[in-house]
């Protein structure tokens, strides 16, 4: 009987075989149970998330031209430009801050069900805001309700699409953001359209009534993969929160959102301070959700190819600049839609990279939890940024707009920061966890080495009988972190 088959057989010696199950791998059919299918039904998935991010998140993008609207009609006579500033922060703020009951509720009832509940709120808000005749009653329904409609709709949806790919994760996270920019668009001609030529009640209304329906029948679509992949769902995850790349993260999602929300809603109100027509400043907000519908599944191809948390680091960079270099001195139709195409395609960039991010920070299984976390981290800028930017803002001067184009270009900027300081922590962290699994590798090799040895009568057994697919896997890593 040779060496090899005593060092099987012997019943004498049990801690060699102990020592031996433990050095084995993990077969590839054990890996593959929880690993996304990249594909499948995961498209339909895709096709869903767009529209619910086009009838969500793409329907409030058009508040900036009720904004306008507000601002020049003077509906409310008690309500100053600050009170409507509010109303599309809330639309933002009041969809994060209830993430946590929303993730809490998908867990327990499933994803489904939230979402339905969220298509009836956010039909709700704007029906009732057609009623409203007071600031305060247009606070509760176009902000409040809305705002809650479209948290209970789009936040279960969010981590659905990283459940199902994972090559192709950022592409399809791109594709179904590009659904904010082609409902934004089609919702900011269309409620221009609306309020002028029928009324600005039934703009609400006739809203209200088709992103409602939209939202149903996309929530009836949408499958998870909960039962493969058992993720807690945590509403508000403490462990989480004390880590430094969260923080991190959490530090780009905030400062981001200021200048985010700054360029949403001031760009239709800036438009008509240079000069321009209602409808020029329309179109000025559909150029925008063009520019993203376009420029969003761009995104994701670079996302997958040139890495998540680099995409996002300088995409987030090129936001912040372009605000210095062409929103800065725009004083004409034609730089103000130059600015507008371009941002448009970059400046929701945490909408498009937060989801893969979160899995590349904390990892499949705390996705959700860690995106809840996200979004109670940008409550406070979305609800505050364009108020900041109305308080900057001095009409009557040459340039109303000077100090709000500066406060999101620096905001984009100092976010990109936060990005780049996340993208050295987590590549040192792996470098250190190959170094790490490359010492124990060579711990278990050399004592396999010496047990075969007094098992094979003091000679040496080749390496190639022992773990050598492990060594080069382990060797391979090493190298790829050392590049």
């Amino acid at each position: 009987m040779s060496g090899t088959a005593e060092l099987v057989n012997d019943s004498s010696e049990p801690k060699i075989h102990e020592t031996q199950a433990i050095a084995l791998p993990l077969s590839d059919s054990d890996l593959a149970v929880d690993l996304p299918p990249d594909g499948g039904y995961g498209w339909v998935c895709v096709a869903s998330v767009f529209i619910i991010n086009g009838f969500t998140w793409g329907v409030t993008a058009s508040y900036g031209v009720y904004l306008a609207h507000y601002l020049s009609a003077n509906i409310y006579p008690d309500a100053s430009s600050i009170d409507f500033a509010f109303i599309g922060g809330l639309n933002f703020s009041m969809a994060m801050l209830v993430a946590p009951v929303v993730t809490i509720l998908a867990r327990r009832f499933g994803t489904q069900t939230p979402m339905l509940f969220g298509a009836v709120l956010l039909a709700a808000g704007y029906i009732s805001a057609s009623f409203a005749h007071r600031i305060w009653e247009l606070f509760l329904s176009q902000g409040v309700l809305v705002g809650f409609g479209v948290g209970f709709v789009s936040i279960p949806s969010i981590a659905i699409l990283s459940q199902w790919f994972e090559k192709k994760r950022s592409l399809a996270s791109g594709i179904a953001s590009a659904g904010s920019g082609i409902g934004g668009l089609i919702f900011s001609f269309a409620t221009q359209a609306m309020i002028e030529n029928i009324s600005l009640a039934w703009s609400l209304r006739i809203t209200g009534i088709i992103a409602g329906m939209m939202n149903v029948i996309a929530a009836l679509m949408i499958r998870n993969r909960n039962k493969a992949i058992k993720p807690p769902q945590r509403g508000f995850d403490t462990k989480l929160l004390r880590r430094y790349d969260v923080f991190l993260l959490l530090s780009w999602a905030f400062v981001s959102m200021l200048g985010y929300v700054t360029i949403l809603f001031s760009l239709s109100d800036f438009a008509r301070s240079i000069g321009l027509s209602a409808g020029k400043a329309a179109a000025v907000s559909a150029f925008l959700n063009l520019g993203t519908a376009v420029g969003r599944p761009l995104v994701g191809v670079a996302s997958d190819h040139f890495g998540r948390m680099e995409t996002a680091g300088v995409l987030t960079l090129i936001c912040g600049f372009t605000c210095f270099a062409i929103w800065l001195p725009a004083t004409s139709y034609g730089v103000t839609i130059l600015f507008v195409i371009v941002s448009g395609a970059f400046f929701g960039v945490f909408w498009m990279t937060i989801g893969p991010i979160c899995v590349e920070v904390a990892g499949l299984v705390e996705l959700a939890s860690l995106l809840s976390l996200s979004w109670m981290s940008v409550v406070l800028p979305t609800t505050f940024a364009e108020v900041i930017a109305l308080e900057l803002r001095r009409p009557g001067s040459r340039r109303d707009y000077l100090y709000p184009q500066i406060f999101a270009g620096l905001a984009y900027i100092v976010a990109s920061g936060c990005m780049y300081e996340l993208r050295r922590f987590k590549q040192k962290q792996k470098w250190r966890e190959a170094c790490t699994s490359h010492q124990a590798f060579d711990l278990r090799f050399n004592s396999q080495v010496a047990l075969g040895c007094a098992a094979n009568g003091g000679r040496p057994i080749p390496a190639a009988e022992i773990h050598q697919e492990e060594f080069d896997a382990n060797a391979e890593a090493l190298c790829v972190w050392k590049r």
